[in-house]
């Protein structure tokens, strides 16, 4: 009797998630977008494409460290096709620098716009577009009413959404799949060489719809995140071998 309703039970869950656009990767395909053990976090472990993730950046260090980690983010997700729009009111991102990150500038168009409340209309009219593979938008602050109509925009398109957040003091309940916050790591400089490192970062997710939030360390190295630990220890271990 135990094993039959935990049965009902999985199948109920499986099927909410399904409902909420949380389809499990089909066999053989290759599932997530390079994120590591922090896909893991996610339902059915898979990074929610089809959905708006909120990103909490307060100070211009976080918002830096954010831009980086979205642009291997973005990255991935125009793999298949399709441009990244950005949108703000007073953009401070230096494109060249998403080529760090395998992002080519010319395939995001940058909106700029005079008033903050035309950034939340440009971004929901964007991911309407089927064509386009993420939206970024820049904002202060977002109500509940907002977020479901950016919500409900994407029902269709399956745009990817970011909403990078700049005042954490007007936070509040949203429709959005997760909550992140990004701040930068001190960077390993390579053989003692002179320089800065590859990009480091410690990520967040202080919320995530139906899975588990938790605090990891990535790295960006070799066209890819790796967790920290892990990159350190293929180093050591090649720093042993040359030894």
């Amino acid at each position: 009797m135990h094993d039959a309703k935990q049965h009902i039970i999985n199948k109920l869950q499986k099927d909410i998630l399904q409902w909420q656009g949380f389809t499990p990767p089909k066999a053989g395909m290759l599932k997530g977008i390079g994120l590591g053990p922090i896909e893991a976090a996610f339902p059915n472990g898979v990074f929610p494409t089809g959905n708006i993730h909120e990103m909490i950046c307060p100070t211009p260090e976080q918002a830096a460290a954010t831009s980086g980690l979205m642009g291997g983010i973005t990255a991935f997700l125009m793999k298949n096709g399709g441009a990244c729009l950005w949108i703000s009111n007073g953009r401070k991102l230096f494109p060249p620098a998403l080529m760090t990150f395998g992002v080519v500038p010319d395939k995001v168009i940058f909106i700029d716009v005079a008033r903050e409340r035309d950034v939340l209309w440009a971004m929901e009219e964007a991911l309407k577009c089927e064509g386009i593979a993420a939206v970024i938008a820049e904002v202060r602050e977002i109500s509940f009413a907002q977020s479901r109509r950016l919500q409900l925009a994407i029902e269709s398109s399956k745009v990817t959404g970011f909403l990078l957040r700049t005042d954490p003091s007007k936070l509040g309940t949203t429709t959005c799949v997760a909550r992140w916050q990004i701040t930068s790591l001190p960077s390993r400089l390579i053989d003692e060489l002179p320089g800065v490192g590859h990009p480091r970062w410690q990520v967040n997710l202080l919320r995530v719809r139906n899975g588990n939030p938790g605090s990891w360390k990535l790295e960006w190295a070799d066209s890819g995140f790796l967790p920290v630990e892990e990159h350190e220890l293929i180093i050591e271990l090649d720093e042993r071998r040359a030894g």
